[in-house]
């Protein structure tokens, strides 16, 4: 069984627009959407720049197996090549915000290959923002695979 390591996470506000069209969600709501997909988009894409950007230094990842993944061993992760994605895309994406703190969810669908065997899953996500100087980054991501 393939283990999915997966922290969702995008910068660009017009990005979330597209993502969940819901009109009733805030810039900020908004904003924090889009991290998610931005830091989907950096994994996929193999961007370290964005990925450390994007994680807070203390960024954990509780995995489908609930194996916890430091920022550090995600980046490394992507640094070596394993997992490849494919797909890497959040969608049915919620968010509320809280001051300087935003939870985000939503289902991640992803499509790769692992250990040279290829993979395609949907798992739901939960992700948890703060905003420092501006910016929004993502300290904690839990993933849950859902039934096929």
């Amino acid at each position: 069984m393939i283990t999915l390591r997966i922290p969702c996470l995008a910068t660009v506000v017009s990005a979330a627009l597209l993502i969940n069209p819901a009109a009733g969600a805030s810039v900020a709501e908004k904003e924090a959407m889009a991290v998610t997909q931005a830091a989907c988009d950096a994994f996929r894409l193999r961007d370290l720049a964005a990925l450390e950007r994007l994680l807070a230094p203390d960024f954990n990842l509780v995995s489908t197996n609930a194996e916890v993944q430091s920022r550090t061993q995600a980046i490394q992760e992507v640094r070596e090549g394993d997992p490849q994605y494919e797909r890497f895309e959040n969608h049915d994406m919620t968010a509320r915000v809280y001051g300087d703190a935003a939870v985000v969810q939503g289902i991640t669908s992803l499509k790769g290959r692992s250990g040279g065997k290829p993979f395609a899953v949907d798992v739901r996500f939960t992700d948890t923002l703060i905003r420092v100087n501006g910016r929004w980054s993502i300290v904690v991501s839990h993933v849950t695979r859902m039934p096929s």
